[in-house]
């Protein structure tokens, strides 16, 4: 039985190998592995990508979020929103830095942050808004970038699952104050190990920037301010100039992949498919249904530990055939045991609650073949019409 991975970088590397093991011999033969100008140039070429005056180029999405948050100032005193639908490293940079995370429930549809929610959790206290474009699919970032302006608000985009998505023909990580990414090999664009950059049309942010990322020093060994290690390793920079000029394709097959999904799954009962919204140009990341309790099975679903018990027998089910899932995400941030103390209970944030026991994310990548997603979709339809 031939087993259908969630992900699959092996194909992706075999389509660019020769170019990627070029640059990879061509830096260890060097003998430079620190900077230099694989990364300089990687930076110059990822700014004009996402079409902003600046790109600082680090070790990962988190320290992105970090490097973003220390470069504004905010910290113990400040409160930050965003999403409890997330990856943790979200609400973990704002506890960092000493600011407290505020969580405001998503919208069902398109698993973002509610838009309609976020003015009521705007206190004096608030400094920043860290809206997160999840799974690829980018947030209203025009009604979203006007309530930060007319509250005096900082917006930092959490860009790590959507490079290359779009909200009303420009680029994530280029409307807000700062964007942050992530080079995580599973990403649209991904390295061969940890990376980031952070996006921004700010100069004096950019500067402030790059010192942090460097011990705090702009002059070697002259420190002004407490920083940390965070350089984008020249090998990765290098591995990533090959993979760039490749993305928009990876992302339209992703498009093409989404859609044929979409074709396939519309007719099954109880599974709710992910939606985009008109302006918003998504590059999948994940592909997310929901699979909807059944009415026979709602009351038993009520506490959230048993809420996912159905879509984790379903998912079981589908590794039984060879084909590998995942769950973005089972708990989400608010009722996580480090987030105790904030006093979130359960039923607060109900609908990143009930996303929590009904996500599933099926496999997703570019070169995921159209007889694999017929199979994939044919192991969700036999198990559903059984239950």
């Amino acid at each position: 039985m031939k087993k259908i991975p969630p992900v699959d970088l092996n194909r992706q590397y075999r389509s660019i190998e020769r170019e990627t093991a070029a640059v990879v011999l061509e830096i260890l033969s060097s003998g430079l592995y620190i900077g230099g100008k694989p990364v300089s140039d990687f930076e110059t070429q990822f700014a004009d990508y996402i079409n902003v005056s600046h790109c600082v180029a680090c070790n990962s999405g988190t320290d992105a979020l970090y490097l973003a948050l220390a470069a504004l100032d905010i910290g113990k005193g400040d409160d930050v929103i965003t999403t409890p639908f997330t990856f943790i490293a979200t609400a973990e940079i704002i506890s960092r830095v000493g600011a407290t995370p505020v969580f405001v429930d998503i919208d069902p549809h398109t698993f973002n942050l509610d838009l309609d929610q976020l003015e009521t959790a705007i206190t004096n206290k608030t400094k920043a808004i860290i809206p997160v474009h999840l799974f690829g699919n980018p947030l209203n970032m025009t009604r979203l970038m006007g309530i930060a302006r007319q509250h005096n608000l900082y917006v930092i985009e959490d860009c790590a699952q959507a490079t290359g998505a779009e909200w009303e023909g420009k680029k994530v990580g280029s409307t807000s104050d700062i964007g942050c990414f992530s080079f995580f090999p599973t990403k649209n664009l991904g390295a061969c190990g940890d990376g980031g950059a952070i996006t921004t049309n700010n100069p004096d942010l950019t500067a402030k920037i790059r010192m942090l990322r460097e011990h705090g020093s702009k002059t070697r060994y002259v420190h002004e301010t407490i920083g940390i290690n965070s350089r984008l390793d020249t090998l990765q920079a290098a591995i990533l100039q090959v993979k760039l000029p490749y993305l928009d394709r990876w992302n339209q097959q992703r498009t093409e992949i989404a859609e044929l999904y979409q074709e396939l799954l519309a007719p099954i009962p109880h599974v709710k498919l992910p939606q985009t919204l008109k302006g918003g140009k998504s590059v999948w990341n994940q592909y997310t249904i929901s699979i909807e309790i059944q009415d026979s099975l709602q009351e038993k679903s009520q506490d959230l530990a048993k809420q996912g018990f159905f879509r984790d027998r379903l998912r079981q089910h589908l590794q039984d055939l060879g084909i590998a899932s995942m769950v973005y995400y089972p708990l989400p941030l608010h009722l996580q045991p480090v987030y105790e103390h904030l006093g979130y209970e359960r039923g607060t944030l109900p609908i990143s609650e009930k996303a929590s026991g009904e996500v599933l994310s099926l496999p997703m990548f570019p070169d995921l073949t159209a007889t694999e997603q017929e199979t994939i979709v044919y192991g969700i339809k036999s198990y559903l019409d059984s239950n």
